[in-house]
């Protein structure tokens, strides 16, 4: 059964490769990027299927027109992918406050935005399937990335709440969780702070260093990545919680044993905080 598409953040990485895949499958899609000329290329192999809309997330009235195009268009919206993504290295304190507020901007709030507009629709039809990428940075943090893991922390959080809420109406949510893919997240799309503290050159710096270097040599395929994520929209029982690579299984299965250990170890401590009587 073909399906209407809505894509944010298609010119690169996985919303590119997961929009030509749905296209290629036979679904409808609205492709959208800042620049709406970064996707004509996708939209020109599948003119009667796919429209390209220009979409900045920070902007409510180009989430507005993108959401009313593609109602206009396909008359519904069943999978709503919300990709738009951007990332920062530096330690927490090298941070500069503007730059941290754009991030959250694009990776949370732009997210949060396009979801409100794309709600009404759902609920309307009663159903509908969410997929918010986030990343291994929203389960597990790293030094160098702090404030990014703070927005991927807070898509994971809202996502997860947004399931509660809407499972009732037939709304379904996932939040995918990559680790290295060869996407540009780490390329031209990233900044660095300018500020640069020597005492953090063995956590944040080395690590800031090692991803800049590896960037477009990460084991994650953003083409397999887009066919995992179409297996879970198809699946009647598609997961809460999506990891995408070997390195986010890792970093999560690390975690759970992280968090397992301070629960138990702390266990006396924890329910002594309690009153007796209750």
């Amino acid at each position: 059964m073909s399906k209407v598409w809505f894509i944010t953040g298609c010119s690169s990485g996985f919303g590119r490769e997961l929009a030509k895949w749905v296209l290629e499958l036979g679904h409808q899609a609205a492709v959208t990027s800042r620049n709406a000329d970064d996707v004509k290329d996708i939209v020109a192999k599948f003119p009667g299927t796919a429209i390209a809309i220009k979409l900045d997330v920070t902007r409510p009235d180009e989430i507005k027109s993108a959401v009313e195009k593609t109602i206009s268009t396909f008359s519904r919206i069943d999978d709503l992918v919300n990709n738009a993504g951007i990332g920062y290295f530096g330690a927490i304190e090298e941070s500069d406050e503007t730059e941290v507020r754009r991030l959250f901007e694009i990776n949370f709030f732009g997210l949060a935005n396009v979801t409100k507009k794309v709600l009404p629709v759902m609920r309307r039809q009663r159903s509908g399937h969410i997929i918010n990428i986030s990343s291994i940075g929203g389960l597990v943090a790293f030094p160098a990335v702090g404030f990014y893991n703070a927005t991927k922390f807070a898509v994971t959080g809202y996502s997860e709440s947004l399931a509660k809420e809407t499972a009732h109406l037939g709304i379904k949510v996932t939040i995918v969780a990559p680790s290295g893919f060869r996407t540009d997240w780490a390329g031209r799309s990233a900044k660095n702070a300018e500020t640069v503290i020597d005492d953090y050159a063995v956590t944040s710096g080395i690590n800031k260093n090692t991803i800049r270097h590896n960037s477009g040599n990460q084991p994650g395929d953003p083409a397999l990545a887009a066919k995992a994520i179409v297996k879970v929209v198809e699946s009647t029982n598609p997961p809460l919680h999506l990891l995408l690579g070997k390195g986010a299984l890792k970093g999560a299965r690390n975690k759970l044993k992280e968090l397992q250990h301070d629960i138990d170890t702390w266990e006396e401590t924890t329910t002594g905080a309690d009153s007796p009587k209750q």
